[in-house]
């Protein structure tokens, strides 16, 4: 167990962020050893059997990556608890500071190739997209997260939340699918898929490629959040937010009223 993966699992327990970890535990830019952060965590919480169903892609929009001065996308794990159904409450005080942002996920019908993976092999290997919210959360404070403390924070993953409208790839064009993200009515942010590492099929063929090279390639089953297609928004207990995208219909994340810590 790393002293990084240490101190993220106690702020999971306790509820309250950690300095970042940048020059205080991993150096800066070391990407390896934060990863190597993360895999004890995922080990950690494996042996504690939580079922890890699929993987996240994280900093794929530029509006993000400028935001937190990142500009390499990163990975993390979903296991099935953090799944919430559509419109469920999703209590705030369960988390630390959590952002919602709009994204596609890719739900695989075959495995992935152990190797360099195309856009192709992600076109035949998807079973069908869904429309989704994640609900991103960082155990660093204050969000001031550099590539190393994101990485190793399981690329600051809470929850997620899947629509259930399931459309086939070929049914939508994801480079111009529009997203716009909804709270009360109005707007609180708006992308489309070329926001996302110019398409989110090029996010997924990148996330494949990535753990391949690490022994872990994707697998039938699997649910693949393909990263945000717009600007992440800090959440306000009490709020709903809905997420349209065009061509794959509407996913709503509803938060309960809470202190938010």
């Amino acid at each position: 167990m790393t002293d990084a993966a240490t101190e993220l699992l106690e702020a999971y327990a306790s509820g309250k962020p950690i300095p970042p970890l940048r020059d205080r535990i991993i150096q800066a830019g070391d990407v390896e050893a934060a990863y190597r952060a993360q895999s004890a965590q995922v080990e950690t919480w494996l042996a504690a059997g939580r079922r890890p169903v699929g993987a996240k892609i994280g900093l794929t929009a530029p509006a993000v990556q400028r935001a937190f001065g990142v500009y390499q996308p990163d990975f993390g794990v979903l296991f099935a608890d953090m799944a919430v159904p559509d419109g469920a409450e999703i209590d705030p005080d369960a988390l630390i500071q959590p952002r919602v942002e709009a994204e596609v996920a890719f739900v695989l019908g075959r495995d992935l190739p152990a190797e360099q993976v195309t856009v192709a092999d992600v076109l035949r290997a998807t079973d069908f997209l869904l429309p989704a919210i994640e609900v991103v959360d960082s155990r660093i404070a204050g969000w001031d997260i550099s590539i190393v403390d994101t990485v190793a924070d399981n690329a600051s993953s809470g929850r997620y939340v899947l629509g259930t409208t399931p459309r086939r790839v070929s049914e939508v064009d994801l480079r111009l699918c529009g997203a716009v993200l909804e709270s009360a009515g109005e707007p609180v942010s708006v992308g489309a898929g070329a926001a996302c590492l110019g398409n989110p099929l090029h996010a997924v063929a990148w996330l494949a490629t990535t753990v391949a090279v690490n022994g872990k390639p994707l697998r039938a089953g699997d649910v693949v959040l393909s990263g945000a297609l717009g600007p992440m928004v800090p959440v306000t207990p009490g709020a709903v937010y809905e997420a349209r995208i065009s061509g794959l219909g509407s996913v709503r994340a509803n938060f309960a009223k809470g202190s938010n810590r």
